[in-house]
């Protein structure tokens, strides 16, 4: 090869070895850097009808429950000492809930010790008043006796003289006095004589009041069935410390239990009802009269049907706040018992060919809500409109039928480590 030649291969091969050494760490970060596309989850638009349900956990309870209260008596708290078990079969008015009455025994035992000391001082009272009146009769008798005498000494008054005549005018005079003071007398202290024996007799009545007071209240302290079937305990409300984030306990023996608390109850097997606590997000959409369908966990394979009865009040932290629903169940079967746990599913709607995604498909920061769609090798955010939401699901409009969508954020999957700036729709979380 000539030299002219040779010169032109050498610049060749020196072009493409210099171009090689540039072109090559674009190749290795090309071939080493993966398609981010490649590592990000995703999804695809989907149409169709969509439906949005409820979904909670409840407990089993029969309708129209007879509840089995702590009896109305003075004390501010009682203590139990006997509890039928939730679940046992009771007959009515068979004794399920006892409570300590010894204070109540001890009041007994005082009333009656009073009502036989009231009813000693009841009879000397009688004998008193008895003998006061004797008295007062005799006062009278005699009083009236030395006025006769008196006037049968006046009448020889013409026949004494002046003097002893003037005497025996004062001694009339007097008796006179006496006789009609003992007249003007006697009703009052009569009278007397029978309040002390009314107060006595009141102090026996009291005593007997109290006495019978006690009697009933012991009575109460055995508490009756008020009718056949499960009993089913109730928790104890009664508590002095916090349970947050905890189910508080059922009431058992040494428990303490304020006058008309409910302490268990016995449902009525013929009606029954599911009591179920439902997130606060959930309850604008909810109705009496809604449909559910209802799991018991203990009867596997089984699906009741039941309807809402009753939307309560919430309760519960601020953060987690939830309200009570009673569903009743339509179709009752003889294994149901009160407590059992169940699932509930209850119907909200059905939106009709609609555009949905996943629920973690959609992002929300600074007002905005969007999704990442799918363009060339990456992810592109992409606002869109929410129509609906439930916990699973989306419906939303400003998409087009399999549009590819990320189910995370791309800077995300592509770099967990590093930090989105602030106000990067990236940052935001997938609702």
């Amino acid at each position: 090869m000539s030299r002219p030649w040779k010169a032109v291969l050498f610049v060749v091969l020196a072009s493409g070895i210099v171009a090689g050494a540039l072109y090559s760490p674009r190749l290795y970060t090309r071939l080493t850097t993966p398609d981010a596309s490649a590592v990000t989850p995703s999804t695809r638009v989907r149409r169709g009808n969509v439906t949005f349900t409820v979904n909670a956990n409840g407990a089993l309870q029969g309708g129209n429950s007879k509840m089995v209260t702590a009896p109305m008596t003075g004390s501010q708290s009682l203590v139990i000492t006997e509890l039928a078990q939730s679940g046992e079969l009771v007959k009515k008015d068979d004794i399920v809930l006892r409570f300590d009455s010894t204070d109540e025994t001890f009041k007994l035992r005082e009333a009656e010790a009073d009502v036989a000391e009231t009813e000693q001082q009841v009879v000397q009272a009688e004998a008193e008043a008895a003998a006061k009146e004797e008295e007062l009769n005799y006062e009278l008798i005699k009083a009236r006796g030395d006025l006769r005498d008196a006037e049968l000494e006046a009448r020889r008054n013409p026949l004494l003289a002046a003097i002893v005549a003037r005497q025996n005018d004062l001694a009339l005079e007097g008796a006179r006095d006496r006789l009609a003071k003992l007249e003007l007398d006697y009703p009052a202290r009569k009278a007397s004589a029978k309040g002390s024996i009314a107060i006595q007799t009141a102090a026996r009545d009291k005593a007997k009041m109290l006495a019978d007071t006690a009697k009933r209240n012991i009575d109460m302290m055995n508490v009756k069935a008020p009718a056949s079937g499960y009993i089913n305990v109730e928790r104890n409300t009664n508590q002095n410390m916090m349970w947050s984030g905890m189910t508080l306990p059922l009431f058992q023996i040494g428990d303490q239990a304020r006058p008309g608390m409910a302490v268990a109850q016995i449902p009525d097997l013929d009606h029954w009802e599911v009591s179920a606590q439902i997130a606060e997000s959930d309850r604008g959409h909810l109705s009496v009269g809604q449909s559910a369908e209802i799991r018991v966990v203990a009867l596997p394979g089984k699906t009741f049907h039941g309807h809402i009865k009753d939307l309560g009040g919430t309760t519960g932290s601020p953060w987690e706040r939830r309200f009570e629903c009673k569903l009743s169940l339509d179709d009752a079967a003889p294994e149901l018992r009160p407590g059992m746990s169940t699932r509930i599913v209850i119907t909200m709607e059905t939106l009709k060919n609609a555009l949905w995604l996943p629920a973690q498909a959609l992002f929300e920061s600074d007002s905005r809500t969007f999704v990442y769609v799918k363009s060339g090798r990456g992810f592109t955010a992409h606002d869109v409109k929410l129509v609906r939401r439930s916990e699973s699901k989306v419906v939303l409009t400003g998409l087009k039928e399999n549009d590819e969508v990320s189910l995370a954020s791309p800077d995300e999957t592509s770099d967990p480590g590093k930090k989105n700036e602030a106000g990067s729709p990236t940052k935001a979380v997938a609702k």
